[in-house]
């Protein structure tokens, strides 16, 4: 299949992979070979997020990133409504469709609500978490539910997504610490997967998810105690914005009680673009935890 977008092959030197999905597909990358982490992205971004943890991991592990339906590469299917609940769900089917066990899972952002609503129902399928400025529960401080109010509203939210791409041109640089990393090819591979209006819908429909997926967050929230055994490395970059300030990772300290954390005070809100390294470090940590178990 052809790619719908190019995208630097120097920075995504990956072989491009399909699944069918409903009368759409998701594309995806599954690289080396070994233990199995499955990597999640966040809004607006895709598996290009995951690049630089692959390249440096691939000789060690296999790495499988996808990109969920309408973003990216990936197409959704017919009446798709790109809310976190179906993102999940289109990920556990692709869990299933592809037969992955006894995996390592790193989540940011949206990738977190998303890969827990995985997790708190298929806990023997998870060798280990890595968890990077991401929550899993109702919004409480007042940051989150403005942000929500205001990028996921009507009509200046959907003006801003829909006809000014806001979130790809404007919040993903602002939400990278290392400014020297936002080159223009980077600035194309997030904004080239939404050309159009319509294409960027799904965009603007995570910031309201927000507020509108409480009774989700809530079930999620409720599960998360199966999750306490859980090897877990924490990566918390402090440089984000106020919705994802120290008090969220020390929620995520009390939910994973086997964690280890790693505060980057060089980092923001896209950890695996300030600092894929720690990344890594915090993949092979879990995998050296678990091996010993």
């Amino acid at each position: 299949m052809k790619r719908p977008f190019e995208v630097d092959s120097a920075e995504y030197p990956f072989e491009d992979r399909w699944l069918p999905y409903r009368d759409g597909y998701i594309h995806y990358i599954d690289e080396g070979r070994g233990p199995t982490v499955l990597l999640l992205h966040g809004n607006p971004t895709w598996s290009y997020l995951y690049r630089n943890v692959i390249k440096e991991l691939r000789g060690e592990c296999r790495l499988v990133a996808l990109d969920y339906p309408g973003f990216g590469m990936s197409k959704a299917p017919s009446g798709y409504g790109y809310t976190p609940q179906e993102q999940s769900e289109a990920v556990a089917d692709f869990i299933r469709r592809l037969g992955l066990k006894d995996f390592v899972l790193v989540v940011q952002d949206w990738g977190g609500p998303i890969g827990m609503g995985y997790a708190v129902r298929h806990r023997e399928n998870l060798r280990g978490i890595v968890v990077m400025n991401t929550w899993a529960w109702p919004a409480k401080i007042l940051p989150m539910k403005l942000f929500s109010l205001i990028m996921g509203g009507w009509p200046l939210g959907y003006w801003l997504q829909t006809r000014r791409n806001f979130f790809a041109k404007v919040i993903v640089p602002s939400g990278i610490h290392h400014t020297e990393k936002v080159t223009e090819s980077l600035r194309k591979a997030y904004t080239d997967p939404f050309p159009t209006p319509v294409s960027r819908i799904p965009t603007w429909v995570f910031p309201g998810q927000i507020r509108k997926a409480r009774p989700w967050l809530e079930e999620i929230e409720a599960r998360l105690p199966a999750l306490a055994d859980l090897p877990a490395q924490i990566l918390w970059g402090t440089k984000d914005s106020a919705g994802f300030p120290p008090e969220q990772m020390a929620k995520w300290q009390q939910v994973l009680p086997m964690n280890e954390t790693e505060v980057l005070d060089d980092a923001s809100h896209y950890v695996q673009e300030d600092r894929p390294d720690r990344i890594a470090a915090a993949v092979r940590r879990v995998l050296e935890r678990t091996a010993l178990a």
